[in-house]
C-alpha cells in the first residue's frame, strides 16, 4: 500500500476498503493473479463488508433487545414448538406476501424469542424492521396525540417492512390510543407484515381495546392472511434447581 492509494481511498471516503486493498496487494505479490482476478477479489471483499455493515445498521435501527436466532433457540426444551415449522417461517415467504404472524401463549414459553429470531432473519435478508413493546407503542401513540404528530408516527411505522409488537396483553388504554392502533393496522393491512406476541386469545382483545365494532374490524385485518401459532408448553424461564447431595 503506497501513500497515493491510501490518500485516494481517504478522499473517496473508502477508508474501510484500505485493509482489504492492503491484504490483497500482499497476496498478489505472492500469488501473481491476473488483473481481473485481483479486482474481483477486492470488489467481492468490499461488497461483503458493505453488506455486513448494512445488516448491522438495520439491526441497530430495529432496536432488538436480544439477538435470538432460530439456530440457537432451545427447541429441545419446548415441545410446544415445531422446529421445522419455525425454520420454514424463517424462509420469510410470509413476509414477501405481506402476511402477518401471531404467537399466542402464556408467559415464558418462547414467543418473544421466536418472533425476534424471525425478525432477525428478515433484517439479515434486507428487510427493514422494528421491535417494540406494546406498552411502549401505545405510550408513543398517546404522546403523539398531545403534540399532534400522530400522522408522522404512522408514516414512520409504515416504512417498516416487519413490525414486531411484543407482549400485547391487558393494557389500560384510552379510546384515542385504540383508534390510532386500528388506523395503524388498517394502513399496514396487505402492505406490510406485522408480528404480534400475546398471552391473549383473539376474543380477549375486546376487553382492552374497547369498541366491539372497531375490534372486530381490526381482527379481521390482522387475521386475514395471518399465521396464528399457539404455544402450549413449559416455561423456558423456570430455574434449574441443582440436585442436592445424595
Amino acid at each position: 500500500m503506497n501513500d497515493d492509494i491510501d490518500q485516494l481511498l481517504t478522499q473517496l471516503r473508502l477508508k474501510p476498503l484500505r485493509e482489504i486493498v492492503e491484504r490483497e496487494l500482499a497476496r498478489a505479490q505472492k500469488a501473481k493473479p491476473s488483473y481481473a482476478e485481483f479486482y474481483a477479489r477486492v470488489l467481492r471483499e468490499h461488497y461483503l463488508l458493505v453488506q455486513t455493515r448494512s445488516v448491522e445498521y438495520r439491526i441497530l435501527r430495529a432496536q432488538l433487545p436480544e439477538r435470538w436466532t432460530l439456530e440457537s433457540f432451545p427447541f429441545e426444551k419446548q415441545p410446544g414448538v415445531h422446529a421445522a415449522a419455525m425454520r420454514q417461517y424463517g424462509e420469510l415467504d410470509f413476509v414477501a406476501k405481506h402476511e402477518n404472524l401471531v404467537f399466542i401463549g402464556p408467559t415464558g414459553v418462547g414467543k418473544t424469542g421466536l418472533a425476534s429470531a424471525i425478525l432477525l432473519k428478515a433484517l439479515q435478508n434486507g428487510y427493514r424492521g422494528l421491535f417494540v413493546k406494546a406498552q411502549d407503542l401505545f405510550d408513543e401513540m398517546y404522546a403523539s396525540l398531545a403534540d399532534r404528530s400522530s400522522r408522522k408516527l404512522l408514516d414512520r411505522l409504515m416504512t417498516v417492512d416487519v413490525l414486531l409488537i411484543d407482549e400485547m396483553g391487558y393494557l389500560t388504554l384510552r379510546p384515542e390510543q385504540s383508534n390510532l392502533f386500528f388506523k395503524l393496522m388498517e394502513e399496514r393491512y396487505s402492505r406490510r407484515t406485522t408480528i404480534v406476541t400475546t398471552n391473549l386469545e383473539y376474543d380477549d382483545w375486546y376487553g382492552f381495546l374497547g369498541k366491539k365494532e372497531m375490534v372486530g374490524a381490526l381482527l379481521s385485518r390482522l387475521c386475514h392472511h395471518c399465521h396464528t401459532l399457539r404455544i402450549e408448553g413449559p416455561s423456558l424461564r423456570t430455574p434449574e434447581i441443582p440436585a442436592g447431595p445424595r
